[in-house]
């Protein structure tokens, strides 16, 4: 079961990717384009060219899982993501996800910690 916490890392793969790709050869973009860790229990987001494919790829306790989602009409938009490394949050992640598309996104409350 897929399950986020506040202190989930998420980073989107900013490229195309082969939707064929599996387990190794997703961690090996991992490794190889994002220099991160895929054992560290971040999850990683891939689109494909069209982007009417999604793929998440995580580390559960004892083992990678793949969650894959593939649209029959219209395309992921993925969020503009500011920083390099390409890490973006939980609520981007839904609105890709949910096919959302933000004219402006504010939030209410500013975490200060």
């Amino acid at each position: 079961m897929l399950s986020l916490t506040a202190a989930t890392r998420i980073y989107l793969y900013h490229g195309p990717c082969d939707m064929r790709k599996s387990f190794d050869g997703l961690c090996g973009l991992i490794r190889s384009e994002l220099g991160a860790d895929p054992l560290s229990g971040s999850l990683f987001v891939f689109c494909n060219r069209r982007r009417n494919m999604v793929k998440l790829l995580y580390f559960d306790r004892d083992g990678f899982a793949i969650w894959y989602k593939r649209l029959e009409q219209g395309s992921f938009r993925p969020p503009t993501i500011a920083s390099v490394d390409g890490l973006i949050d939980r609520c981007q992640l839904s609105m890709l996800l949910e096919g959302i598309i933000p004219k402006k996104v504010s939030r209410r409350y500013v975490f200060m910690g």
